[in-house]
């Protein structure tokens, strides 16, 4: 009797060491009139811990809130009728669209210095926030192809052997080196889920560029096809190479960072190739698709574009209705600093409806980059609400995923050699050996930490007789057979509402004011392929 007392309360010491350790808490700091940042530093850094999911019959929710809620859990049962008259939201996990690829973020030069100049337990506690099954779990991570402008000075691979079209001087810079790839080495480790990485370059070499300068705005010399064009198309699989001797592999590539937006930058020392549409295809049929193709880095996908979604469809009527071109282009990057401008019912649907075949990403994305913009406006809220918009708005026009930009910045928004300070989701105070999450890191939370790589967006229809339905909405079905509807109020006042599975029942909840809410119920099955499983998979080239 003794024994199985003593193993019944070793159990229970065991259970309150994993609840203890499953989820640590905000440690909060307010920084201005509604304005809050959660603090980690070498001690401490509040962590959600792996998802546990929710048995049959009930639902879990996360909720995030103005009010200083991040991440908080809460649960209930799914009711047999609805008693509330609130706003109903009807999940139908047999309606399929697109399916999903995945969020995260950018690993430029300046977030790997930010990074690596907190101490070695502070670096540890902001890898795992993005990365680990503790964390909110990015799956897809940016990396340019040498400098960008968030770089502390201008350089290419290849800077000190003019007209090396043999790229016999090709190295990797002391950025990858010592940076970035010891980070990334470490980001793939902690990451249960594979990681997919995205590589796009912002120049090439000064001698292969018009201007003679890796910065600065600039044509490649020559035109397609000619021993510059393939020598840049080449420079990319060196790249590939040099990273693959690290045991790092690439999911895709871009031919080129804002091919044309860059060119609206006020500053003349931003690095940029120029491309019109045309000239991008030209090289992707005469150059890189080729090159690619030919190397072992032919399963390396090819994305098209990398720039605002206000031009995407001229774009692709250019690339992807050129069937030459078309045959090595897998999706379309789109970055969103022109969204506002734009619809994306006449830039994004009208695209999906052309060429249903290639896949949507956003590919970057940050706040503080207007020129009236506060750069780093340490705990707003609403830069927060913006991050959740764009992914709910653009996501139900058959967007797959969300890279957000730099994974960390300082507390002026950089380093950067142009002086294009913007703001992080992170920010990093390396005199206190501290970084400060911002709202923007949990509204990010909310997609990457509950809808996996193979997720599906299914159909959550508002059916509200006043025609209001002031809540943005959008409902998921996972891999594991497991419903996620992601709730944002952006309203002053609280939202009554229920979502409805007509299979098991109604989850009756209030949506708080200015908050964002993700919750998890385990459907029925019945629109599940196979035993409880479905393979979601996303259109490649």
């Amino acid at each position: 009797m003794k024994t199985v007392r003593l193993s019944l309360f070793l159990l229970f010491l065991l259970q309150v060491v994993a609840d203890a350790t499953a989820s640590c808490p905000c440690a909060a700091k307010h920084v201005g009139p509604g304005a809050m940042v959660c603090v980690c530093n070498a001690t401490y850094c509040d962590m959600m811990g792996p998802l546990s999911l929710p048995p049959e019959g009930t639902f879990v929710k996360y909720l995030s809130s103005k009010t200083g809620k991040r991440l908080e859990r809460g649960e209930g049962k799914l009711l047999a009728n609805r008693s509330c008259s609130g706003l109903l939201y009807s999940y139908n996990p047999c309606v399929h669209y697109q399916c999903i690829k995945g969020f995260g973020g950018s690993h430029t030069d300046s977030a790997a210095i930010n990074i690596m100049q907190l101490s070695p337990p502070s670096q540890e506690h902001l890898l795992r926030s993005y990365f680990s099954e503790d964390g909110i779990e990015y799956n897809l991570l940016r990396l340019p192809i040498g400098c960008s402008d968030f770089s502390t000075h201008p350089y290419s691979y290849d800077d000190d052997c003019p007209n090396d079209f043999e790229l016999k001087c090709f190295s990797l810079a002391q950025e990858d080196t010592k940076f970035r790839i010891p980070l990334l080495q470490r980001m793939l480790a902690l990451s249960k889920a594979p990681l997919s990485l995205v590589a796009s370059p912002w120049t090439s070499p000064g001698w292969m560029r018009l201007n003679g300068n890796v910065e600065g705005k600039s044509r490649l010399k020559g035109k397609a096809g000619d021993m510059y064009h393939k020598t840049w198309a080449r420079y990319f699989v060196r790249f590939l190479d040099e990273y693959a001797r690290h045991n790092i592999t690439f999911w895709a590539v871009t031919p080129q960072n804002e091919p044309f937006s860059a060119l609206l930058m006020p500053s003349g020392d931003f690095p940029v190739n120029r491309y019109n549409a045309e000239e991008e295809r030209d090289f992707i049929v005469l150059d890189l698709g080729p090159e690619l193709a030919a190397s072992s880095h032919k399963d390396v996908l090819l994305i098209m574009l990398d720039d605002q979604r206000a031009d995407i469809l001229n774009w692709a009527k250019v690339i992807l209705g050129n069937s030459s071109s078309a045959r090595y282009v897998a999706g379309i990057g789109i970055h969103w600093y022109f969204d506002p401008i734009t619809l994306p019912s006449l830039t994004l649907e009208a695209t999906h409806s052309l060429f249903p075949n290639y896949f949507l990403l956003y590919t970057e994305s940050c706040n503080g980059y207007g020129p009236t913009d506060v750069d780093v406006d340490l705990g707003s809220w609403d830069r927060g609400v913006k991050y959740s918009q764009s992914i709910l708005e653009n996501i139900s026009k058959h967007i797959v995923g969300w890279i957000d930009w730099n994974l960390a910045l300082d507390m002026r928004g950089g380093p950067n050699f142009i002086k294009n300070f913007v703001d992080s989701p992170i920010i990093v105070n390396a005199a206190k050996d501290e970084f400060y999450k911002q709202p923007m890191f949990y509204h990010l939370a909310h997609f990457s930490k509950f809808i996996p790589e193979g997720s599906v967006r299914v159909l959550l229809a508002c059916n509200s007789l006043l025609g209001n339905c002031q809540l943005q909405t959008e409902g998921f079905l996972r891999p594991d057979g497991v419903a996620v509807v992601v709730v944002l109020n952006k309203c002053f006042r609280s939202v009554p509402f229920s979502i409805s599975d007509d299979q098991l029942g109604y989850i009756e909840d209030v949506a708080p004011s200015n908050s964002i809410q993700t919750y998890l119920w385990k459907t029925s099955g019945a629109c599940l392929r196979g035993k409880g499983q479905r393979k979601c998979l996303l259109p490649t080239r």
